[in-house]
Order: C-alpha cells, then sequence, then structure tokens
C-alpha cells in the first residue's frame, strides 16, 4: 500500500484561498460584504479579487514577494488576505496604531514591493515613506491609496488607486496555483509589548487548518454574520478573514470600533458573530444610553488578547452577549486555546460560570499538543491548578518562524515545543489558565504573585474600569503589586479605599502597596497593556517600610496629557490624578 502514489485528484496543498473558491460556487448570490451602503454577494467578492490579483502581477509582483497594508476593516482589507496570495505574494498587514518610525522599519525590514494605504492614513504613510528615502540603499515600494468605497475622498499619494487596480484587473485570472503548503501567505509583526516587533510569517498550511479549527472550535453555523470589531491586522483578524468565506457568512465592515457602531450594527444587521480584546468589552459596558440598543438575539463574541477577568465576563453576559474565551499570540496563528464550555457548568452560580469562562481552556484541533512545564526540568506541571510553569505549544498552526532572525527562533523553539513566554495551570479536568506573562510575575518575599488575579480582584470594584497591576521595589519584600487603575468619571474614591477593597478579596501579600489614578493605560496597537511602561513608572516610587507610605523620586512631573499608545515614563507619571 506504500506504493499508492500521490496525484491531483487526491492531494492538494492546503490553503485558506479555496475557501473563496468554494463560497463563489456554492453561496454565489449570498451577502458577503456590507459596509455601510456597499453590499457584494460571494460572486463579486471572488472577481474582484481575481482582479485585485490579476493587476498585482502587472505590477510585475512575483512569488514570495510582500505586499503590505495599512488600513483599517475596510473591504479591501478583507479582500486583500485572499487577492494578495493569489498572486503569489505575502501580506502584510500593518498595525494602524503604529507611529511612522515603526510603520518604516516594518516597510525596510519585509522589503515590501507594494504599499496599500487607505487615505485616512494617508498622512502616517507619507511621513513613513520620508524615513525610508533617507535610506539610499532602500527600494521604494509602490504606493496604492484606498479610497472609502461608500464615500469617495479623492486622495491620493501617487497614481494608483485601488477601485482603479480592481477595475482594470481581469475577472478571469486564474490564481498561480500553490505547489507547497508550507509556502508563506502572511507576514505579521509583533505588538513588541516586551521587544521589539518580530517578523512573524504564516504558512497557507497553518493559516488553513487554524482556520478549520476556531470555526468549529466556535461551533460557527453557515449564514453567520460577523461583526469586524476585531483589527483585521491582529493575526489576521484571528483568521475569520478567510473563515467566514469557509462558511458562507457575512462580513460587517467597519472603519471605528466605537459603542454606536457595535451597537447599532448589530441590531441593523444581525450580527451573530464579533471578536474582541477585553478592551472592547468595556467600550461596550461603558457605552452612553443614546449608544446602545437591546440585544434581542445572543451575540457570540470570542475573546482574547488579554485575560478577561472574570467580573469582566459577568457584566458583559448580562446584556445579552455570549462569551468564548480564547488564548493566542501572533506566533500561533492567533488563538490556540479556546474555552469549550461544558453543559453542567449552566447550574454553577453566574460567579462561578463566570471564573470558569475565564480560563484559556484546551488546545485547538490544529495543536498537536499543549503542556504547562517546569522553567528549570522542563517536566510537566501537576495538573493542580496551582502549580505554575511555561505554556508550551506544538502543531501546525504555529508559525513558520520569525523572518530574518534566527536567534529569536532558537529561543522559542526548543525540544519540538514553541516556548510562549506565558505562565500557566493546568486544572485537574485538563484546563488551561493563564497566570501572566513570565516577565509579569510578582515575587514578593519568595511568594510569586499574578498580576492577573490582582486586577481581577480590583475589577470586582463597580467603580473600576480598568486596572493593570505590575512590581514595584520594596525595601522588605525585594516587590510589591502596584495597581495602575481608571475610574469611572463619577468615582471619587482614595487610595486607601482601593487597598481596603484588596484587602477583603486577596491574601495580604497580595494587596497593593500602592494604587495609582490614572485616566489611561498605555496599550499596543492590539489592546494590550505595556506593562514594561507602567514597571519603568512604578520604579520610581519609593515605599519606606515603617510606614509603607508611598512617595515619589522626583517631584517634578510632566503633566501635559500623553498621546495615545506613545508614552513616555514621564508622559505616563502626568496621567496620575495628582
Amino acid at each position: 500500500m506504500d506504493r499508492l502514489p500521490k496525484n491531483g485528484a487526491n492531494f492538494v496543498p492546503l490553503t485558506p484561498l479555496t475557501f473563496l473558491t468554494r463560497a463563489s460556487n456554492s453561496y454565489t448570490t449570498r451577502t458577503s460584504v456590507i459596509y455601510a451602503n456597499v453590499r457584494f454577494t460571494w460572486r463579486q467578492t471572488y472577481e474582484r479579487c481575481c482582479r485585485l490579483a490579476s493587476s498585482l502581477r502587472s505590477l510585475n509582483i512575483v512569488k514570495n514577494d510582500v505586499v503590505s497594508v495599512l488600513a483599517p476593516n475596510v473591504p479591501a482589507m478583507l479582500e486583500m488576505h485572499f487577492a494578495v496570495p493569489m498572486a503569489g505574494a505575502v501580506l502584510n498587514t500593518i498595525n494602524t496604531r503604529l507611529d511612522p518610525r515603526n510603520v518604516a522599519l516594518i516597510l525596510k525590514h519585509s522589503e515590501a514591493k507594494v504599499f496599500f494605504v487607505d487615505y485616512e492614513y494617508v498622512d502616517k504613510a507619507k511621513k513613513a515613506l520620508e524615513i525610508l528615502m533617507s535610506d539610499l540603499e532602500m527600494p521604494m515600494p509602490l504606493i496604492v491609496v484606498i479610497d472609502d468605497l461608500d464615500s469617495p475622498t479623492g486622495i491620493r499619494l501617487g497614481e494608483l488607486e485601488y477601485e482603479l487596480l480592481v477595475y482594470q484587473g481581469n475577472p478571469e485570472y486564474v490564481p498561480e496555483n500553490i505547489d507547497d503548503e508550507w509556502d508563506p501567505i502572511t507576514l505579521s509583526y509583533t505588538s513588541g509589548t516586551t521587544s521589539e516587533p518580530k517578523g512573524v510569517v504564516y504558512s497557507h498550511r497553518g493559516a488553513f487548518l487554524s482556520t478549520l479549527s476556531l470555526i468549529l472550535g466556535w461551533e460557527m453555523g453557515t449564514e453567520s454574520v460577523y461583526l469586524w470589531s476585531l483589527p483585521m491586522f491582529h493575526c489576521n483578524g484571528w483568521t475569520f478573514t478567510w473563515g467566514i468565506a469557509a462558511r458562507g457568512g457575512t462580513n460587517v465592515c467597519i472603519r471605528n470600533t466605537t459603542a454606536q457602531e457595535i451597537y447599532s450594527n448589530i441590531t441593523l444587521h444581525k450580527v451573530t458573530h464579533m471578536c474582541a480584546a477585553p478592551i472592547v468589552l468595556n467600550i461596550i459596558l461603558e457605552a452612553k444610553p443614546h449608544e446602545r440598543c437591546q440585544i434581542t438575539a445572543p451575540v457570540q463574541i470570542l475573546v482574547g488578547g488579554a485575560p478577561p477577568p472574570a467580573p469582566l465576563l459577568e457584566k458583559i453576559e448580562r446584556l445579552g452577549f455570549h462569551v468564548v474565551h480564547a488564548y493566542g499570540l501572533t506566533e500561533a496563528t492567533g488563538p490556540a486555546l479556546v474555552c469549550e464550555w461544558q453543559s453542567k457548568w449552566n447550574k454553577l452560580p453566574w460567579e462561578e460560570q463566570a471564573k470558569l469562562k475565564a480560563r484559556q481552556g484546551l488546545g485547538i484541533l490544529t495543536l498537536a499538543d499543549v503542556d504547562v512545564k517546569n522553567f528549570k526540568t522542563m517536566q510537566s506541571v501537576p495538573r493542580d491548578g496551582k502549580t505554575t510553569g511555561e505554556i508550551c505549544l506544538r502543531g501546525s498552526s504555529i508559525m513558520k518562524g520569525y523572518l530574518k532572525n534566527e536567534k529569536a527562533n532558537s529561543e522559542v523553539f526548543k525540544n519540538g515545543w514553541f516556548f510562549t513566554g506565558d505562565m500557566g495551570v493546568i486544572h485537574s479536568d485538563g484546563y488551561l489558565e493563564i497566570k501572566d506573562r513570565c516577565k509579569d510575575v510578582i515575587i514578593s518575599g519568595g511568594e510569586n504573585i499574578s498580576s492577573v488575579e490582582v486586577e481581577s480582584a480590583i475589577l470586582k470594584h463597580p467603580s473600576v474600569i480598568e486596572a493593570s497591576v505590575v512590581a514595584m521595589p520594596h525595601p522588605r519584600w525585594g516587590e510589591s503589586p502596584c495597581a495602575f487603575v481608571i475610574l469611572r468619571e463619577t468615582s471619587k474614591f482614595k487610595e486607601a479605599e482601593i487597598i481596603a477593597h484588596c484587602r477583603k478579596n486577596l491574601p495580604g501579600f497580595m494587596v497593593p502597596k500602592k494604587v495609582k489614578f490614572v485616566e489611561e493605560l498605555p496599550k499596543t496597537g492590539t489592546g494590550k497593556v505595556q506593562k514594561n511602561i507602567l514597571r519603568a513608572v512604578a520604579k520610581t516610587f519609593v515605599i519606606t517600610e515603617n510606614a509603607n507610605q508611598t512617595t515619589k523620586k522626583s517631584s517634578q512631573i510632566n503633566r501635559e496629557k500623553p498621546r495615545a499608545y506613545d508614552q513616555s515614563h514621564e508622559q505616563i507619571l502626568a496621567l496620575s490624578r495628582l
């Protein structure tokens, strides 16, 4: 039997591009895209992708060339997830919240041949290109502006425009053959919460299998209506850029993830599914009365990006949303673990259900194995829900590796495992629960303190919107927890009141020794709190051993309001309500 050969009928390289071909043939007239007043069917979407791929080839784009895009969740962004690899190229979606310097670094590192820019980000792109021009050895990419499909603005950055490329392309274009499913399909850069961003390369095989795993794990049915509240630049929208085509669903595209956009689109288009980082849950919860709409049918939300505190999950579910929690990272093609719900848990009190939902759960089908290992011995930790270790993964959804970075590859790939850098535990039922990033664990007097656990306790307070906990120096214990807290506008709490609240919900050694009220927290473009910045700020605080009073090393504080997502240490301090 081992002599039976592979042939074109029984062996086809795996690629998510087949999802679009199938959707075009099977769901021809079904709505594929809704964007403001624009509507497309799956046949139209397929033809538009063929046209764009054809035009890219006419621009001399060849196999494995990188095509970058800086755009929000608009139809063009969705189409490029198919059109670019259909031309044989590799798609690089750039975080729209990055500054021009980082955009330039990505364009240079990826050696992008074409740079698609949404009209909204033309100014940022100009500055990035000016930085590139200073490097005389760096070839400049071709620039294509994406104008607004619903309300064209006429803004240009050159002669090329997205819709013109679509119009001029050949609708009968035959996509490039994928001969090797290990070929790259996308290049995504990490958000850089702990170090410089790295280029993560996905294979066609990994993207295909990860997509299937997620639509199965989430139990996404056909004719789903998916709201794009998650940036498509983030792990390719957790693969749902391809997954909605696989289910013949409808993509509801929105430019801005605001409470009003979310609620109005859910009501207008009968949204069934959406993905979100915990920050989006806060946007929903903090919506003004005039922004809200009644949720008449359950909306499935897949939540990831950071461990959502149980109190947050409890609040969001009471509004009519059904939360499924996932854990993942860019290197794992998005979600790698999903908290599969068990019917017996429905009998538990609401608070207990919320705690279970906050766990990261079981490995998706793509993963061959998931484990939590001891740092030093590399042995699996006991399944007691207490013993911590590093979360390790292996399977076909793991990245090919970091582009041009063998040192980083050797650090994360060890003994057939991918080491995530996250600390977690395994419960007796096999469900994993993340406790912290390895670098975020607070070691106080020899005790390991999970910052996530302390944050969850703080968020139980009804006046708290967000909280982030990091280590700060302590003269006796070495380190102690320091909390940065955002309160509701009407709240006038003092530090002592939050600390008293923590004493009721945490062991004494885990109670923050310092609480700092801030207007906002520094975050990456994917909504993760940049704890490295907060740690630097916490180091400027000094605990006096006897009185446990906190002072600042410097009495001079810059009170200017910081720019979003670009705060220096002094700027973070300026956020404090002094």
